[in-house]
């Protein structure tokens, strides 16, 4: 088990990309400038799901944020 015990496999650039609705290129860019933590596999770029949900959650506007 790779990170603590998690059980869900890292995700790929395009499976990124696929979720998030953008094109590949895109989440190249956001690893390299640091705004997607990120692990690097020899040369693959790899994403586990919960720093994609992670960054998602930092870029969210709207909603019912705290709501009890």
């Amino acid at each position: 088990m790779v990170g603590g015990g998690e059980d869900e496999a890292l995700l790929s650039v395009r499976d990124v990309a696929a979720r998030l609705g953008v094109c590949a290129a895109t989440v190249y860019r956001l690893a390299a400038e640091g705004q997607l933590a990120h692990v690097r596999v020899l040369n693959a770029i790899r994403v586990a799901p919960r720093d994609l949900e992670a960054f998602v959650a930092a870029r969210r506007r709207g909603g019912r944020r705290g709501a009890a």
